[in-house]
């Protein structure tokens, strides 16, 4: 495009220059919509997307064109064209003319490109260049009539020093000069801060949109990036971090230039909001005066603009390798070093089949073209020459086509979206060389659907490699999470109907009763997280049921065996129990979880406690009235002590234990025992109240022991006896090998005392017992435990007129059939 036309004034030139965040891209944008045509080159196809986008809607996807080497969206009449520089069709006339980042004409594999658009590419009213302030002296130079505007920094951008990726401000891009490091950051990131999006120029727009969405929405406040974020990708970054200061340039690696650094911590900042920069992980700290030249940005000029011959003559291969090497002779134009187009077609050149055949001009410069093929799959030098080969015998054969054949397994072989990052990542490459070829004019047969195809299959493959690098570098609950908490008026919390807990549409845990149980998390990072957003989210509607709960009827208790108190049905407290019993009538109990505020708690715990005191009376009335008769000095002398174990028993001894006292008793103190309630039997003192269902379910609240079954059969008894009070809250007694229900070993007593000492067959039926289990019981009861021989050696004592005389009559031996005679009366009251 002539910087002239017929009949027309020259185009105005105009350079803007400055440092990032001066709205340079934006201004050119506007500047072109102001005419009634145009064009913008942009150095990067993600940059044009965002571009094409912007304008699409302004003015909509029929006025605007979009042209990359892999993608054409060209309406029927475009008025405005958006391009990657290398796509420029510049055949096309339009009014305005623009190249973004003009400082590339110092760059080694691209920059003839640039000078070459900086040279002759013009609108015809007007042309527009952009870039760095390092480019005024050169621009001056090449471009005599050029005016200069410079533009200063919207906001203030300074030095923060180092900081550890872990402690690393919210809203910070991260940037490595590698995939395998962008990838090892993004882990990290993801381990200790929640996730992190990825920036790589070898991402597809449609997956880098996505990524730069997932970050800009705030599901995460990270982004890892390579240095493609410094070519004008616009996002809200307050913090740049360089996690490197070395790259890879295509030839050596070498440290950042002073300028690459200004260009890349540019990006943080946006409009007028000030930015920070600074290092990371493995990277040294800054020299001083690096960090000047980059706040005040203060970069040495650019002194030479790479350059390549335009005009490059296609009679022969050695005409076209002559004119390759053609110098500029002009100052501040530098013959570029050999590209990758030049060093495949050196290459090709000395094969025999090529040079047979690129003996024409024609010829010749189909295989230009075909050198011009991108690498995007990064292969080796050999792989790409022989691609590159493969299309220039195609392009010069009969068809003079690739054909459907050729392009139909290539296709088959990346058209699926199975496997990880890195598969999916190269069979995206695949397919920007598949879409390269469909749009190069007159390169493929059907030329339109194969760029449909390329096109719709690149989209697939892009949104499933966003969904993979999202699964792996995004825990999507702990962000939402950490959002929530960072913007908490902002944030949706709730608690449903079956108790459960969400935050951000996040499942956080379970709310039973006021007892909130938290999901675990899948790393330390998501426990805490969970921890502080589930505390915001559950402590109010807590607070409210603890106020429910104090203000609870009698009705809306109740207890279990166990000691679990229950709150409308809910698992709400535990009672403090004790091995060999707690006080029912003074309970403590143990509110469940740890939420809510500390008087609401207090309060809801005392009204659990009152409850069970006032159950307690009702349910172990009979024992309450005993003690309170102890206490209050009702009952005296022996009757106090008797009562008194029978209180710390829980309400059922061993007969043996007190009979000394019991046939000490007068008339007056039996009646006394009898009128509360208390049974004096053969074997057992206790109180039958309490061995009602409910009196023992509720006793059993109150001992931390493995709880016995309740049965009217005999239970195995265990290694370890069981606590006294455990026995009575269960209604059993220790005898020997068993554990048996007091009333069936009253019955028994009463039974042989009917059959003169034995237990008939019947009897033992109506017991439910075997024969040797009766026989177990009966010399186990025989035996005292609570009395020792008066003198070593001596037989026990039996008191006269005792139970006990009793019961060595009818266990001994007859020698002679004894005389029928009158069963004696039992000495029970």
């Amino acid at each position: 495009m002539s910087d002239r036309s017929a009949g027309l004034p020259p185009s105005r030139v105009t350079a803007v220059l400055g440092p990032t965040n001066t709205g340079k891209t934006h201004l050119a944008v506007e500047r072109m919509l102001g005419h009634a045509s145009g064009m913008i080159g942009l150095p990067l196809r993600l940059l044009a997307r965002e571009i094409y986008e912007r304008i699409v809607k302004q003015r909509g996807a029929a006025a605007v064109a979009l042209i990359t080497g892999e993608e054409k969206i060209v309406p029927a009449r475009p008025l405005y064209f958006v391009c990657t520089v290398e796509a420029m069709p510049l055949e096309r006339s339009v009014e305005f003319l623009a190249i973004d980042e003009i400082q590339l004409v110092a760059d080694p594999e691209r920059g003839h490109v640039f000078t070459q658009r900086l040279l002759h590419a013009r609108g015809r009213f007007e042309t527009m260049f952009l870039g760095a302030g390092t480019m005024e002296p050169l621009i001056r130079r090449l471009i005599p009539d050029v005016e200069i505007v410079t533009r200063d920094r919207l906001s203030t951008l300074s030095y923060a020093g180092s900081k550890k990726l872990t402690r690393l401000p919210r809203r910070s891009a991260i940037v490595a000069f590698s995939t395998e490091r962008v990838y090892a950051i993004a882990e990290l990131i993801r381990r200790q801060r929640g996730g992190a999006a990825v920036v790589m120029g070898s991402l597809s727009p449609r997956t880098r949109n996505a990524q730069v969405a997932l970050y800009q929405s705030g599901e995460v406040d990270f982004l890892v990036a390579t240095d493609a974020i410094g070519m004008g990708l616009n996002m809200d970054v307050d913090h740049v971090a360089f996690a490197g200061l070395r790259k890879f340039d295509g030839r050596r690696t070498r440290w950042l230039h002073a300028h690459e650094i200004g260009q890349i911590a540019g990006r943080a900042g946006r409009h007028l909001r000030d930015g920070t920069f600074g290092v990371t992980a493995e990277a040294e700290d800054l020299d001083v005066d690096l960090v000047e030249q980059v706040v005040e940005h203060r970069f040495d000029p650019i002194e030479a603009a790479e350059w390549r011959n335009a005009r490059l003559d296609f009679d022969t291969l050695p005409d076209l390798l002559r004119s390759l090497t053609v110098t500029p002779g002009r100052a501040g134009l530098s013959l570029t070093a050999e590209a990758l187009d030049e060093t495949l077609l050196r290459r090709l050149i000395k094969d025999e089949e090529v040079a047979r055949i690129g003996r024409s001009r024609g010829a010749v410069m189909r295989l230009w073209e075909a050198c011009q093929l991108p690498d995007f799959q990064k292969t080796t030098l050999d792989e790409h020459a022989r691609l590159a080969k493969d299309v220039f015998q195609a392009l010069t054969g009969k068809r003079g086509r690739l054909t459907d054949d050729w392009m139909a397994p290539r296709f088959a072989f990346v058209d699926r979206d199975d496997g990880q990052i890195d598969q999916l990542s190269a069979r995206l490459s695949a397919v920007r060389t598949l879409s390269y070829i469909a749009n190069r004019p007159d390169w493929v047969h059907d030329a339109q659907g194969w760029r449909d195809k390329t096109r719709a299959l690149e989209d697939r493959l892009s949104d499933v490699l966003h969904e993979r690098l999202t699964a792996r570098f995004v825990d999507r609950r702990t962000t939402a999470l950490m959002r929530a908490l960072n913007v908490r008026e902002d944030a949706f919390a709730g608690v449903a109907e079956d108790g459960e807990v969400t935050v951000e549409g996040q499942v956080v845990g379970q709310l039973k009763g006021v007892r909130f149980q938290m999901e675990k998390g899948a790393s330390a990072l998501e426990d805490r997280t969970l921890r502080q957003a589930a505390v915001r989210a559950v402590t109010p509607e807590i607070n409210r049921r603890l106020g429910q709960l104090a203000a609870e009827a009698d009705e809306g208790f109740a207890v279990m065996p166990d000691g679990a108190v229950l709150w409308r049905g809910v698992l709400t407290a535990q009672i403090q129990a004790t091995p060999t019993g707690a006080d029912p009538f003074s309970p403590s109990v143990r509110l469940l979880g740890d939420l809510g505020a500390t008087p609401a708690r207090e309060r809801a715990r005392r009204r659990i406690e009152a409850w069970l005191a006032s159950e307690a009376g009702r349910a172990l009335r009979d024992l309450r009235r005993l003690k309170q008769a102890v206490e209050s000095g009702a009952l005296k002398g022996l009757p106090r002590g008797l009562a008194f174990r029978l209180i710390e028993a829980g309400g059922l001894i061993d007969r043996r234990d007190v009979d000394r006292d019991l046939a000490a008793l007068s008339q007056v103190e039996r009646r006394t025992l009898k009128s509360f309630a208390i049974r004096v039997g053969v074997h057992s003192v206790w109180l039958p109240g309490l061995q009602k269902p409910r009196a023992r379910h509720f006793a059993q609240a109150f001992v931390t022991a493995p709880l016995i079954p309740a049965s009217p059969e005999l239970i195995p008894a265990p290694v370890e006896p069981p606590s006294p009070r455990l026995l009575s809250a269960s209604g059993l007694r220790h005898a020997g090998r068993w554990l048996a229900p007091v009333e069936a070993l009253e019955k028994m007593a009463e039974l042989r005392a009917a059959n003169h000492g034995r237990l008939s067959d019947d009897a033992l039926t109506d017991l439910g017992w075997s024969a040797d289990q009766a026989k177990q019981l009966i010399t186990a009861l025989k035996t005292e435990r609570a009395r020792l021989p008066d003198k070593p050696g001596a037989a026990p004592k039996i008191v006269k007129d005792s139970p006990f005389a009793a019961l060595a009559a009818l266990t001994e031996a007859p020698t002679a059939r004894p005389k029928r005679r009158r069963p004696r009366r039992k000495a029970a009251s």
